[in-house]
């Protein structure tokens, strides 16, 4: 029904009672009567009206002090669509708050840092990302201007000139960060933090490499191209200068290729495309040839020992036949001659491990952390001299990350060494 006929035809139907009334009285106790009748149901009416004004009033003052009033009349649909109108908005009102949890939550799980400033650069709220990045706590800091939160002068220059078309990249509190503000409504700004130093040693790592890469293999090409030249002119060479020209093009060569092929491995190692292929490892067998190998390198010069005492595993023979191979080769190459090496396979309570303990030169304690990375070398001209490629322990290391295990190093200056891989308990 149309609401203006529901709101006037109960009103005239009340006026239409009180002339009624009041013509009544008239009728029966004269005109006095009639005209106090009439005045006194408009009174009614009128209080009547003016108490459910007074009870919207006191309610819309406070909404959640007490229930809406129940109306007479043309009330009862007006607290009828308020009644509505409030659960409308109650529902609202909740699926607003889920969302905002929902938007919170998120904001909290985001890598980035997110901090939301007035147009007068005041704190409103950030996330626990850009607590990390920019040294903010949001219970202290709220309300507090940005520019005197960070105090970084480029960050406060870009802040204050408003060229906001390009992002700030600023080194802070040991991190690389990457900064950009996102002005939006018309008193607000997004402030967006990315930190980039993971992205920048990972890019300086591959600089490095390529860096480190191209140096090992310029010096054997640089020989290499040297003593063909020498062949190609017309300087006449006993044999024995020949002989020995060609002795030391071989070894370069045998240097690259070796250079290359570990290059080769830990490509593979690291490569989505070549899975871990699992199978039985006889390590019995595995530990053995390793040794064989460490001998035949060695020359008869050190005392190496073996003791295989622990489980069989499973993974790649192969990879793991490099991984111990390593090992033990450096062990050779960094024992001077009459030491002892000692390879032993073993259970632990951590999983079965591989132990290669040397009585060799040993390592000062500030070089072991780096010992994995590819190209690390603590001397670099004993290196050149053990004929090492520098990528050994780096293949070891990417090795043992394939089969779940962990490489452990416990080394002394002038006291030796002991390389533990640790593989995952079955």
């Amino acid at each position: 029904m149309n609401p203006t006929l529901v709101f006037w035809i109960p009103a005239l139907l009340r006026i239409c009672l009180i002339l009624l009334g009041a013509g009544l009285c008239w009728w029966l106790f004269g005109a006095l009567y009639g005209l106090a009748a009439a005045l006194l149901g408009l009174l009614t009416v009128l209080f009547v009206q003016l108490s459910y004004l007074r009870q919207l009033g006191d309610w819309l003052d406070d909404p959640d002090s007490a229930k809406l009033p129940d109306g007479w009349g043309a009330w009862t649909g007006i607290f009828s669509r308020l009644y509505r109108l409030r659960r409308d908005d109650e529902r609202n009102q909740a699926e607003l708050t889920e969302w905002l949890a929902r938007f919170r939550q998120a904001m909290h799980l985001l890598p980035e840092g997110v901090a939301i400033m007035d147009d007068v650069l005041f704190l409103e709220w950030c996330n626990p990302a850009a607590e990390r990045h920019l040294g903010l706590t949001l219970e202290r800091d709220r309300g507090m201007r940005v520019t005197n939160l960070v105090r970084h002068p480029a960050f406060v220059d870009y802040i204050i000139l408003g060229r906001y078309e390009q992002p700030l990249t600023l080194s802070l509190r040991d991190r690389k960060l990457i900064c950009q503000i996102i002005p939006f409504e018309n008193r607000r700004q997004i402030l967006v933090t990315h930190d980039a130093t993971e992205t920048e040693r990972i890019e300086k790592m591959r600089r490095d490499f390529i860096a480190n890469a191209s140096h090992e293999l310029r010096t054997p090409l640089t020989v290499i191209v040297g003593f063909l030249e020498i062949a190609l002119s017309e300087i006449d060479l006993d044999a024995q200068t020949r002989l020995a020209h060609l002795k030391l093009m071989t070894e370069q060569g045998q240097r690259m290729q070796r250079l290359i092929e570990d290059m080769l491995t830990l490509s593979r190692l690291e490569s989505v495309d070549h899975p871990l292929r699992r199978e039985p490892v006889d390590v019995k067998a595995l530990v053995e040839a390793v040794a064989e190998e460490a001998r035949a390198l060695s020359g008869g010069q050190h005392q190496i020992t073996v003791s295989i005492d622990g489980p069989d595993v499973s993974g790649s023979t192969e990879e793991l036949r490099s991984a111990f191979g390593n090992l033990a080769s450096n062990a050779v190459r960094y024992t001077p001659p009459g030491g002892s090496i000692a390879l032993s396979w073993k259970g632990s309570p951590d999983g079965p491990q591989f132990v290669v303990t040397d009585s060799g030169i040993g390592i000062d304690q500030m070089h072991i952390a780096r010992l994995t990375e590819r190209f690390y070398r603590v001397d670099k001209g004993r290196s050149r001299e053990t004929k090492g490629t520098g990528l050994g322990l780096a293949i070891v290391k990417h090795v043992l990350l394939r089969h779940g295990g962990n490489l452990s190093i416990k080394s002394e200056a002038g006291k030796g060494s002991s390389f533990i891989a640790t593989m995952p308990v079955r």
